[in-house]
């Protein structure tokens, strides 16, 4: 159809080119032009109508078309109910996926992790000694096994451990308890201070470890352990600080039978309170 247009188009453009030229050059007369103009437009609608009627028919037969597919034959409805088909038989097939899927879990991959985990314990159990948690273990006998068989030779090892069981819930006679008297509390007191100008004084000083300094006059022969109950009374407990010398330091080893100067102290001297070393030699 659009090739028939476009014919008939030229043709008129042809034929009134054709017409304004007669007429301007006198080729022929204008009457002359314009039927021979409405002559040429006749025949040109013929032969636009006769290409529009025939061409198609032509390629018909020339070129014949390829049967429709069925797809293209379809109409909307089967469209859709062809979709919708084609959704259910997805979903059916990622259904049977996930069932075959499971199933192999089951059947294959869970005995496998389990058998591998097993495995580890008792690796880990051989490791470290416990072998007896991979044994099923045996019950223990009742009272009446160990009744039934008294001799402690042919015991079994459940009757044996079901007889001393009996005898460890079995009250045993308790002495009477004695009560703990309480234990007197210890007042420290410390000799006079003796003076300045006294024979064989001593002056000792303490350098504790907040910083401050006590010092105290002693004769040399106190016992020595009026210096643990010195440092005592002056807020240190002996059972956690000690008195160290300065140099070299050493600890101060004191004793009721030992005197001031047999440990040492025969001269004016500051001691170092500080605590215990529990962890050396």
């Amino acid at each position: 159809m659009a090739t028939a247009r476009d014919v008939l188009v030229v043709g008129v453009l042809c034929v009134s080119v054709f017409g304004i030229f007669s007429w301007k050059f006198s080729i022929l007369g204008v009457k002359a032009a314009f039927q021979l103009a409405g002559r040429g437009l006749l025949l040109l609608a013929v032969a636009a109508w006769m290409a529009s009627c025939i061409l198609p028919k032509l390629k018909s037969f020339l070129s014949p078309a390829s049967p429709a597919s069925p797809a293209a034959l379809e109409s909307p409805v089967d469209e859709g109910n062809s979709r919708v088909n084609q959704e259910q038989a997805r979903r059916e097939q990622q259904h049977q996926h996930v069932v075959k899927s499971s199933a192999y879990h089951e059947a294959v991959l869970k005995p496998r992790e389990e058998a591998v985990r097993r495995k580890k314990e008792e690796d880990f159990y051989r490791m470290t000694g416990q072998t007896w948690k991979l044994s099923q273990g045996f019950s223990l006998g009742g009272e009446g096994e160990t009744e039934a068989s008294p001799e402690e030779g042919d015991e079994t090892p459940n009757q044996r451990a079901a007889r001393k069981r009996k005898q460890l819930e079995r009250p045993h006679p308790q002495a009477p308890a004695q009560k703990e008297l309480p234990k007197e509390k210890r007042i420290i007191v410390l000799p006079d201070e003796p003076s300045e100008n006294a024979e064989g004084v001593v002056r000792i000083a303490l350098r504790c470890p907040s910083g401050r300094t006590v010092q105290r006059r002693f004769l040399k022969t106190c016992s020595s352990s009026v210096l643990s109950d010195w440092l005592h009374k002056s807020g240190y407990s002996p059972t956690i600080y000690g008195l160290y010398t300065s140099f070299p330091r050493r600890p101060l080893i004191t004793h009721p039978d030992l005197t001031i100067e047999d440990v040492g102290i025969v001269m004016d001297t500051a001691l170092n309170v500080g605590e215990h070393d529990f962890f050396t030699t």
